[in-house]
């Protein structure tokens, strides 16, 4: 917005627009902006000319693919709106703009009435706190019935979904006057003493998320969009942002000349052009505010405000910027994983770097170089995407790629707590970890604490350990695959203050959480699908058997009205390619919807990891053992063997003793200065290299460890693993 509009605008708002696939959401972001004076002339997406499909590929295919942001002005307030896509392969493009909106609008098809996808969006929504308006479309469409669409609407959602307009609007209704003051105890209060809803109050309660308005009409014919615009001038509120600097960013793109851009929410204070807003020496050279394909040039942008920024090359979605903190990881994930199939004349290389290129801007799809097989793999939601990414692709680097037979993402975890340590000790480096790895309960992913005293490892060393720990996808020792459900508490550690440089802690962590894998008792966990199946009775029991053998499992099927509804889950390498199955069966009247449940234990280990074949000895990314000093050289230790080299006591031994036992110990360690200075004598005797690098107390080491040069354990600096990441 201009500041002169800034001035005239009381408040700004940022609005994302969400839905199942074709139910009208780019027609309704298309009306809004039509009505409200923004674009002269109303395009369809049929007609491939919608305002907000700007790229080439959405126009030919007729959905959005890529989360679009336009802006427009109603009475005295002002809306960043943001389209988002509403097919289920693009499902972490919409998620990753739900970390910026202030609310969203929920559409959803009148034709159709709640689908999978619906109930998938809406549960985002509450995961993430957004307050919801919904809209129904295509209310001009024959058949359409408003008050069985608002039924199922309480019956999905809850009875908190209102038709405001028989509250606010002209088909004044006192049943639903009195539904909307049920949902607050306060507002029933007032709504009995005199008969009066309050605006204001109404509003606080949509902003908790405790109230959701519902809106009928066509965007097509532009009916009943401006009481939705109506609605979200009167009945929303304007976030309250610090003085101090933050912003969120939410995607990262680039534009025709291949300028990288990062998408960001100001959530304090402002940010100019010029300026240096991340931990980098990187300014910002642009800031530019989207409308659709176009954009205007700012010089400021304050809270409240989205823009893209050119300057910044390390930013990433979910990345908080200055006060603001990091976004948890997405809800979302592919659960395929797919081998890409290059042309024989093309540089591999150079692909690989190009395909990271295209991950900074979709991290799902986790592109790895899988080493040992000589390929590139990455991660798809399904067939739509594949076939977006070979156009993507194309268009972009020229290259024609094919895609192998999706198989299972896999993820591991642990039975049992387990302590790893990692030491990295090349001549004139040192560093020291110890890390606890406990199991956590399933759908908790990593979690990362610590319980070190600083009297044994300083603060600013425990963060760098926390660090290291947040920044890497750790890999699993079964098939290689990434560990989940885990808690990681940091027990302890230790420096050296004349060599001990940052690196050396990335590496001993990076091999404590490895030496710890390799002596726990890992499990392969595979994910799951919770589904939803709507049949005619008579084809119930065949479901009920197909998934038996599927090894799911099923809640007994519910009768509504003619259908029979049957709920329940089964592992996704077991269901893919049901729906055509069901399809089949049921002359396609029957209809399934599924949606990631998450991650549980496998029931076929063994035959899986032994199809895998992963080695974790053989990957030298992620090595198991440790690097020790003798003689003045770097010698590597192999995972089983660390703990007669290790310069520090095992504390989950120590843990077993009683708390009666327990406590004292540890206070009469954190204050025994002798030891403290015992400890420093000891690194001196090793940078000494001295002939035996073993503690003294220790008890003396029977076995024999494979010794070789520290080279070949392939340890680097952080900038020399950022280039190994992308080599072959």
């Amino acid at each position: 917005m201009s500041s002169k509009e800034s001035e005239k605008v009381k408040k700004h708002i940022c609005l994302g627009i969400l839905a199942h696939v074709d139910a009208g959401k780019t027609t309704l972001s298309e009306s809004m902006l039509y009505i409200s004076g923004s674009i002269r002339k109303m395009g369809r997406v049929d007609h491939k000319d919608a305002f907000l499909d700007t790229y080439d590929l959405e126009r030919s295919r007729g959905i959005t693919i890529f989360s679009k942001q336009a802006v427009l002005s109603w009475k005295d307030m002002g809306i960043t709106l943001l389209d988002t896509p509403g097919h289920v392969d693009f499902s972490a493009e919409m998620e990753r703009t739900l970390q910026v909106l202030d609310y969203a609008v929920l559409v959803i098809s009148g034709a159709d009435g709640v689908q999978g996808h619906t109930e998938t969006l809406w549960r985002l929504l509450g995961q993430y706190k957004i307050p919801v308006f919904l809209f129904v479309n295509k209310m001009d469409q024959a058949g359409t019935d408003r008050e069985r669409v608002l039924a199922e609407l309480k019956k999905r959602f809850g009875d908190h979904c209102i038709d405001f307009e028989k509250v606010f609007g002209s088909e004044s209704s006192e049943e639903a006057a009195e539904q909307l003051a049920m949902c607050d105890e306060g507002l029933l209060e007032q709504y009995l003493e005199n008969g009066e809803l309050p605006r204001e109050q109404v509003a606080d309660l949509i902003s908790q998320r405790r109230v959701f308005p519902c809106y009928f009409g066509s965007a097509l014919h532009t009916e009943g969009v401006e009481e939705l615009l109506d609605a979200l001038e009167s009945l929303t509120e304007e976030r309250q942002y610090p003085a101090k600097f933050g912003a969120k960013v939410y995607k990262i793109g680039r534009d025709e000349q291949g300028n990288r851009l990062t998408y960001l929410k100001v959530t304090g204070g402002s940010i100019k052009v010029r300026e240096i807003i991340t931990d980098t020496e990187e300014k910002i050279n642009q800031i530019r505010r989207y409308s659709g394909a176009k954009y205007e040039m700012l010089s400021e942008v304050h809270a409240g405000e989205v823009c893209a920024v050119t300057g910044l090359s390390d930013t990433y979605p979910g990345q908080g910027l200055g006060a603001e903190s990091e976004s948890d990881m997405p809800i979302l994930e592919p659960v395929l994983n797919y081998r890409i199939e290059l042309p024989p004349d093309c540089d591999i290389h150079k692909m690989l770097l190009n395909l990271k290129e295209l991950e900074e801007e979709e991290p799902e799809l986790h592109i790895v170089w899988e080493e040992r097989l000589c390929e590139i793999h990455a991660q798809l939601m399904g067939e739509v995407q594949i076939e977006i990414l070979k156009s993507i692709i194309w268009d972009r680097f020229k290259v024609r790629v094919e895609f192998g037979t999706g198989k299972v993402v896999y993820k591991e975890t642990i039975e049992d707590p387990v302590e790893g340590v990692g030491h990295f000790e090349p001549l004139r480096h040192y560093a020291e970890v110890h890390l606890l790895l406990e199991p956590g309960e399933r759908g908790s992913g990593l979690q990362f604490f610590t319980d070190c005293s600083e009297d044994i490892l300083t603060r600013n060393w425990q963060r760098l350990i926390l660090t290291h720990l947040e920044e890497k996808e750790h890999k699993g020792v079964l098939t290689g695959s990434a560990v989940t459900d885990m808690k990681i508490t940091l027990v302890s550690g230790r420096a050296h203050q004349k060599h001990t440089e940052g690196g050396d802690f990335r590496q001993a962590t990076y091999r404590a959480v490895r030496q710890g894998l390799r002596k726990a008792k890992s499990v392969l966990l595979e994910p799951y699908y919770e589904f939803e199946m709507e049949l005619l009775p008579e084809h119930v029991g065949r479901a009920m058997m197909d998934i038996q053998k599927r090894s799911g499992t099923f809640e007994p099927p519910v009768a509504d009205g003619e259908i029979s509804i049957l709920k329940g889950c089964a592992p996704v390498s077991q269901m893919r390619g049901y729906q055509t199955e069901l399809t089949s069966y049921t002359g396609g009247r029957g209809r399934m919807s599924c949606r990631l449940k998450g991650y549980e234990k496998c029931p076929d280990q063994e035959p899986i990891v032994e199809e895998i074949g992963y080695d974790p000895e053989a990957d030298l990314e992620n090595s198991t053992g440790s690097v020790f000093c003798a003689h003045g050289a770097g010698f590597v230790v192999n995972w089983d063997e660390v703990e007669a080299y290790m310069h520090l006591e095992n504390t989950l031994e120590s843990n077993e003793v009683s708390e009666e036992k327990k406590r004292p110990v540890v206070r009469q360690t954190r204050s025994t200065s002798s030891q403290i200075e015992l400890t420093r004598e000891e690194l001196d005797a090793i940078y000494a290299r001295t002939p035996d690098p073993v503690k003294k107390n220790r008890t003396p080491v029977m076995v024999r460890a494979k010794a070789q040069p520290a080279a070949d354990d392939k340890w680097t600096s952080r900038k020399e693993e950022k280039r190994k990441n992308i080599s072959l």
